[in-house]
C-alpha cells in the first residue's frame, strides 16, 4: 500500500535525482498542483524522457534514481506502473492498428466501473464528440490524420481516469496549426479535470502555451 503523507493534492517530485553512470542528469524538487503544467526543457540526452519514465514506473535499469514521487498525498515511487494512475502521452499516438477508433477508446475504460457494454460505447462516442470526431467510432485509425490520431490518443488516456498527465513531446510531429490546436485541447482538458501535468519539450512555443513554470535540464 502507498505510504500516506500530508502533502497537498497534485504531483510532488521529492528531491528526485537521476544518474547515468557517473553523470547527474536530473535534480528536481517540485510540486505541480492540479490543473497546472510544469514544463521540462533540455537538449537531447539531458534526461527529460528519463524523468517521465521514472515517474511512470518504466525507468531503464541502466539509470539510477533517488527521491520520492507523491500523487494526491500518496507515495507511488515503488508501485508497479499499472497502479500509479499516471497517464503518459508519447510523440506518436500509438493507437492499436488492429482496433477501430472506438475500440481503442474502449480499451482505456475501466471495465470494473463500467460493466455495461452500451454504457461503455456511449462514453466512447461522447469522448469522440468532445474532440470533434463525431461518427468516427468504426473508423480505421490508419485513415485518420496525425492530429485526429492524437485527439483519439488523448481521449483514450483520459477515459482511463489518470490522476496526472505526463506529456513526452506529443505535439512535435504536427504542423504549426494542428500543434496549436492540440496544445490548447490538451491543456484545457487537464485544467477541466484538475490534473497536474508534466510536459517535456524542446519547443519554446509549447512551454509558452502551457503557461506554467519552466525547468531547464
Amino acid at each position: 500500500m502507498a505510504e500516506l503523507s500530508p502533502s497537498p493534492s497534485g504531483l510532488k517530485l521529492d528531491h528526485v535525482e537521476i544518474d547515468l553512470e557517473t553523470r547527474r542528469l536530473v535534480t528536481l524538487d517540485r510540486q505541480v498542483a492540479p490543473g497546472e503544467v510544469l514544463t521540462v526543457m533540455g537538449d537531447s540526452g539531458s534526461g527529460k524522457s528519463s524523468l517521465l519514465d521514472f515517474i511512470a514506473g518504466f525507468l531503464d535499469p541502466a539509470f539510477r534514481a533517488r527521491g520520492r514521487i507523491w500523487l494526491d498525498g500518496a507515495e507511488i515511487t515503488s508501485l508497479p506502473a499499472q497502479e500509479r494512475k499516471v497517464g503518459l502521452m508519447f510523440q506518436a499516438p500509438l493507437l492499436f492498428p488492429h482496433m477501430s477508433v472506438g475500440e481503442n477508446l474502449l480499451f482505456g475504460l475501466n471495465r470494473t466501473r463500467h460493466k455495461d457494454r452500451a454504457q461503455r460505447r456511449t462514453l466512447a462516442e461522447d469522448a469522440l464528440s468532445d474532440v470533434g470526431l463525431t461518427g468516427f467510432f468504426d473508423r480505421d485509425p490508419a485513415t485518420l490524420s496525425g492530429g485526429q490520431q492524437t485527439r483519439v490518443a488523448l481521449m483514450r488516456l483520459l477515459l482511463a481516469e489518470p490522476k496526472a498527465l505526463l506529456l513526452d513531446e506529443p505535439f512535435s510531429s504536427l504542423d504549426q496549426t494542428r500543434r496549436a490546436d492540440l496544445r490548447n485541447l490538451v491543456f484545457s482538458k487537464a485544467r477541466e479535470k484538475g490534473l497536474p501535468v508534466l510536459l517535456v519539450t524542446h519547443d519554446p512555443e509549447d512551454a509558452e502555451a502551457a503557461g506554467g513554470d519552466v525547468v531547464r535540464l
